[in-house]
């Protein structure tokens, strides 16, 4: 739906106006769509006036996602990238819708299936909203297949050649035999065929996966004796989902090389068709935690749900029979006419990253190498350096996870004068040491408490097995809240310095992951701030004990109970600065802007003259550039090697500038239904770092599109002058001269000063 401003006649009192008459909105829309300036009136001699409660002024959250993944999708056409990062990207469209029908239609069917009729702040039905997706996604699955054969002919160009069943046959016959015999070794003994007749009924479909439909005949009239078999493609880390031509660089897809040699699965039988089709489940199967007596039960439970929850997508082969597309649907309980969708290319788009992988360096990005933070070069215990530097921002992934985050935690549990150490824990890997180390300090003595976020979605049975790994350490383990998911990022250290007790903290907006850690753009905050260590003492104190959270914080802000009001707060407070004569500005950098109190108060705030700038990733209610209502609001989305993650809020607070970061998004589930930790940024060479990055976002013409005031977006090209370097490099190219020039420093500094410094 594009975004439409609807222009009403008079301001009620106190707030909201009454709706006009609709051809002043049907002339606005054609200003706005012909790119001509919109008179201030509109042509009349009336000042135009907006109903902020009205659906007209906003976006709807799932079409301005889809938006977004058409943005990643066009990374994949863009012929400046290296054709394996093409295909990355294609890898990741494949990924991300798959969990878009997960998540997001599988509950708006839900809400369908419920009798729900509510609509949205934008004024759509759950039936609207999934009828208008999935033409948005049919069109973007056209763009999926033009865009994946063009990679396909590139891909040729370096020698990568990508085959489907109809080349298949065109193999040498010693290919076919070697592709064989690797089937015959690795595939054949993992394959379960199973039948479809009276004794054997409908088999179970698992989630994301792909099968076979087979159509066999035991000889004679096939109409007498023809059975259906489906045959799942194994899955799994170590089965590839396509085979290497031996001493070639040619690759055929696993489910071709099965169909392919389908008679030594099916010995005796002719085969008389072979269709190729794959399932995806809703994954909201969430259970009332008010009515768990084991919320870790309770979870396995869901997990178990999730495994048999209703089909909300069924993808095709092209060309499959009509009784046999007909028959998939009636079983799987879908409407053939809208869940079932063909493709003539690829089944699982996401698979094709295996390929993306290949190791080709020359075809790929250069290898990026966080450095070391400047600050943290010293080898002397990191407690010390924070003692004398006081705080330290990071930026990850271009500076290194591991030497910050990971050594704060290693050097915690090796420490003897560290006494406990506390966490949150919403996603991890097992290629993040940071479990080992809370481990180790457990096994040495020292009081460790982690908060597992069980909820996390599609990292559930993951982190119950983080869970219960940590307790079997003797590591106090809790759940957080009932109720609200705990999404902070934090880390509370608390050691015997020589006056005394002294806490130490991470704060930061990504999680504790490793391997996310070099592929997120996020900030972080090591300090060792009396008043924030005091603040995470009570935080903790509520997410172990679940009484009262407190709500007087010295410094940082939580959800649900204060951080939304502060934002708004702030944003009035900038509004009254302009209606004052001051100037007022706003920059907010997150991943989504979904909370329609927010976007009602932004729209406040342009308005009264206030300049908002917004970052934002993926999905934006609020509609930019509408004069009258949002002319002074730009939105742009940064997409690039990188997935921006960071969470940055500015106000320009009449000069005296206030920066924050935090865990949460600009959604109404973050800013009322988790806890998330949104900390000050005080020092001012971090606030200057801070606006760094914004402003090098702001004036990005690499990785930037500009959303336009009908929703759609645009993508900036380098003009004549302009840098052709996108952000995310800039960012990357400072962070290595900040490096390159410490190591300047301390080349000049006699031998030995720096380490004695330090101490």
């Amino acid at each position: 739906m594009n975004a439409k401003s609807k222009i009403v006649a008079t301001e009620a009192k106190g707030g909201d106006v009454a709706v006009a008459d609709p051809k002043l909105l049907e002339q606005h829309l054609a200003l706005v769509k012909s790119g001509l300036p919109v008179p201030a009136n509109n042509g009349t001699d009336q000042e135009p006036e907006f109903n902020l409660s009205s659906p007209e002024v906003y976006l709807n959250r799932e079409l301005t996602w889809l938006r977004f993944n058409d943005r990643v999708l066009n990374e994949a056409s863009d012929v400046r990238l290296p054709i394996l990062e093409r295909l990355k990207f294609l890898a990741i469209t494949g990924s991300n819708l798959d969990e878009f029908f997960m998540k997001r239609i599988g509950g708006l069917k839900q809400q369908v299936g419920a009798g729900v009729h509510d609509l949205t702040v934008d004024g759509l039905s759950p039936v609207q909203q999934i009828t208008q997706c999935l033409a948005f996604v049919a069109d973007f699955q056209k763009k999926v297949r033009t865009v994946y054969l063009d990679i396909l002919t590139e891909l040729k160009k370096h020698r990568i050649t990508i085959i489907d069943n109809s080349e298949y046959d065109a193999l040498p016959i010693e290919d076919r035999l070697a592709l064989r015999g690797i089937y015959r070794e690795k595939i054949f003994p993992l394959i379960t065929p199973l039948a479809m007749d009276p004794a054997h009924p409908f088999p179970f479909i698992s989630n994301l996966s792909i099968n076979l439909l087979v159509e066999l005949s035991e000889g004679g009239d096939e109409k007498d004796s023809t059975k259906l078999v489906r045959v799942k493609v194994p899955q799994g880390e170590n089965v590839p989902r396509f085979l290497k031509v031996p001493s070639k660089d040619v690759y055929v897809s696993l489910v071709d090389v099965i169909r392919t040699n389908l008679d030594s699965l099916f010995p005796d039988m002719d085969v008389l068709s072979c269709e190729v089709f794959r399932v995806i489940r809703n994954s909201n199967t969430e259970r009332s935690e008010e009515m768990a007596d084991d919320l870790l039960s309770m979870i396995e439970l869901e997990l178990r749900d999730r495994k048999f929850a209703p089909i909300v997508r069924l993808e095709v082969e092209q060309g499959m029979r009509q009784l046999h597309k007909g028959m998939l649907a009636c079983e799987l309980g879908l409407d053939e006419g809208v869940d079932v969708f063909e493709s003539d290319t690829l089944l699982g788009f996401k698979d094709v990253m295996e390929l993306a992988m290949l190791d080709r360096p020359e075809l790929r990005d250069q290898d990026h190498h966080p450095i070391t933070h400047v600050r943290l070069k010293d080898e002397g215990s990191i407690f010390h350096i924070l003692r004398k530097s006081g705080s330290i921002l990071l930026q990850h992934p271009y500076e290194s996870f591991v030497t910050s985050v990971e050594r704060f935690v290693r050097e915690a549990s090796q420490d003897s004068k560290v006494l406990a150490i506390k966490m949150t824990l919403y996603r991890t890997s097992e290629g993040t040491k940071i479990i080992e180390y809370l481990v180790d300090a457990a096994r040495k003595g020292k009081q460790v408490a982690v908060v597992v976020e069980l909820k996390a979605r599609f990292d559930e049975a993951a982190n119950i097995l983080w869970a219960s790994r940590l307790e079997e350490a003797g590591i106090h383990v809790t759940y957080g809240v009932v109720g609200l998911k705990t999404h902070s990022k934090t880390i509370l250290v608390v050691r015997q310095d020589y006056d005394g007790l002294r806490r130490y903290a991470h704060i930061g907006t990504g999680n504790y992951h490793a391997g996310t850690a070099r592929l997120y753009s996020d900030i972080g905050l090591l300090t060792c701030d009396e008043e924030i260590g005091a603040d995470l003492t009570d935080l903790f104190n509520y997410l172990t004990s679940g009484c009262q959270q407190s709500n007087k914080y010295r410094k940082i802000l939580t959800t649900p109970k204060v951080f939304k009001k502060t934002l708004i707060k702030n944003i009035t407070r900038e509004t009254d600065f302009v209606q004052n004569g001051r100037p007022g500005h706003i920059r907010l950098k997150t991943n989504a802007l979904e909370d329609s109190d927010i976007v009602k108060a932004l729209y406040k705030a342009s308005q009264a003259g206030v300049k908002v700038e917004l970052v934002i990733r993926d999905t934006c209610r609020l509609i930019p550039g509408v004069p009258g209502l949002s002319d002074n609001i730009t939105v742009v989305s940064v997409i690039g090697r990188f997935l921006e993650h960071a969470r940055i809020y500015h106000f320009r607070n009449g000069g005296q500038d206030e920066y924050f970061i935090g865990s949460a998004d600009l959604m109404r589930r973050n800013l009322e239904s988790r806890v998330e930790v949104i900390v000050p940024v005080e020092e001012k060479s971090h606030q200057t770092e801070l606006n760094h990055i914004l402003k090098i976002q702001l004036k990005d013409h690499r990785n930037v599109w500009d959303m336009c005031p009908d929703g759609e977006y645009t993508q900036r090209q380098p003009g004549l002058g302009q840098r052709r370097m996108g952000s995310q490099l800039t960012l990357v190219r400072r962070a290595q001269k900040r490096a390159a020039d410490a190591d300047k420093i301390r080349k000049r500094m006699p031998r030995g000063f720096a380490r004695r410094v330090s101490r």
